[in-house]
C-alpha cells in the first residue's frame, strides 16, 4: 500500500470516488437521477483548481495503481497578528475508504501520515466534522471534541 499526495494523473480515480462516497451515503435515493457526465466536469474543474493552487492537498492510498481512500485537506490561512508567527490551519473533508478495504487500518494509516506531515510543517491544527459513524475512527487516531463552531446557514 502506498500513501502519498494526489496529483492530476488521478483525477479520474478522485472523480468516481467522490461520486461513489456520495452514492453510497444516498440511502433515500434523492440522488438517483444525477448525471455522471455533469458531476464528473464539475468535479474536474475543481481538482485541477486545488492541483495548482498548493490550498488544497488531497491524500491518498493506493494499491497496485488503484486508489483505495482519500482525504482532502484545505489550508486555512489566517490574518497575521502582533507578537506570533502565524501558522494556517488545516481542514479535513471527504475522508472515504472503499469498502472493501475498511477495517484493515488503511484510513488510520493514512490520517497518521497527514498528522505527521500537518505537525512537520507547523500547521496549529486540523479540525474536521465527522458524521456520528466517523468519530470513533477520529478518537482512534489521537482527535478530540473541541467547542462547537457557529454557522449561519444560508440554504439547504
Amino acid at each position: 500500500m502506498m500513501i502519498r499526495t494526489a496529483n492530476k494523473e488521478d483525477i479520474d480515480q478522485l472523480i468516481r470516488l467522490r461520486w461513489d462516497y456520495t452514492m453510497e451515503y444516498d440511502v433515500e435515493g434523492k440522488l438517483k437521477n444525477e448525471n455522471y457526465d455533469i458531476f464528473y466536469n464539475e468535479c474536474r474543474a475543481f481538482l485541477l483548481n486545488i492541483f495548482q493552487s498548493r490550498k488544497w492537498y488531497v491524500w491518498i492510498a493506493e494499491e497496485d495503481g488503484i486508489i483505495v481512500s482519500n482525504i482532502y485537506i484545505e489550508l486555512i490561512h489566517k490574518v497575521p497578528r502582533p507578537g506570533r508567527i502565524t501558522n494556517p490551519f488545516a481542514y479535513m473533508t471527504n475522508v472515504y475508504t472503499k469498502p472493501d478495504y475498511r477495517g484493515k487500518g488503511i484510513g488510520s494509516n493514512l490520517i497518521s501520515q497527514i498528522n505527521d506531515w500537518a505537525k512537520e510543517s507547523k500547521y496549529e491544527f486540523i479540525i474536521v466534522w465527522p458524521s456520528d459513524e466517523g468519530v470513533d475512527f477520529y478518537k482512534r487516531n489521537g482527535y478530540q471534541h473541541c467547542k462547537e463552531p457557529m454557522e449561519n446557514m444560508f440554504s439547504e
